[in-house]
């Protein structure tokens, strides 16, 4: 809500947008480092909510990125894609949310990361154009 203070007699009043400037950001420019080796993927369930991501929101996951530990990487697990922090040490991946165990690599696990979560963008509310490109 823009508060507009207008007195009786007066006709018209300036726009409250009169005052607005365009800042001159880029979200590719803010969010986007290595454009070749970067994807976005949507995170699903609550695992992530202790380190912020939460469920419907979009990763923006860069394949090129320096690893460290423990980041947060997009991987897949034998089979499933998972979003966890993984310690590479320890070779363990933990889930900071509620209720969550970590989960010691095996030798007769298939783990490939696939991508270091660089950026999350949380969604407040999904565009027809977005449903569909994550379809």
């Amino acid at each position: 809500m823009i508060p507009v203070i207008a007195q009786a007699g007066i006709t018209g009043f300036e726009s409250p947008a009169a005052e607005y400037r365009q800042l001159g950001l880029d979200l590719d420019e803010l969010l986007i480092d290595h454009p070749t080796a970067m994807f976005i993927g949507q995170a699903q369930g609550e695992s992530m909510t202790g380190v912020g991501i939460f469920d419907g929101d979009l990763l923006i996951v860069d394949r090129a990125v320096a690893p460290t530990s423990p980041d947060v990487v997009v991987a897949n697990l034998n089979g499933v894609f998972v979003c966890k922090l993984f310690d590479r040490k320890a070779m363990v991946l933990v889930s900071p949310g509620k209720h969550q165990q970590p989960y010691v690599l095996g030798e007769g696990d298939t783990f490939e990361e696939e991508g270091i979560v660089v950026h999350s963008v949380r969604m407040h509310r999904y565009t027809r154009q977005l449903r569909q490109c994550l379809r």
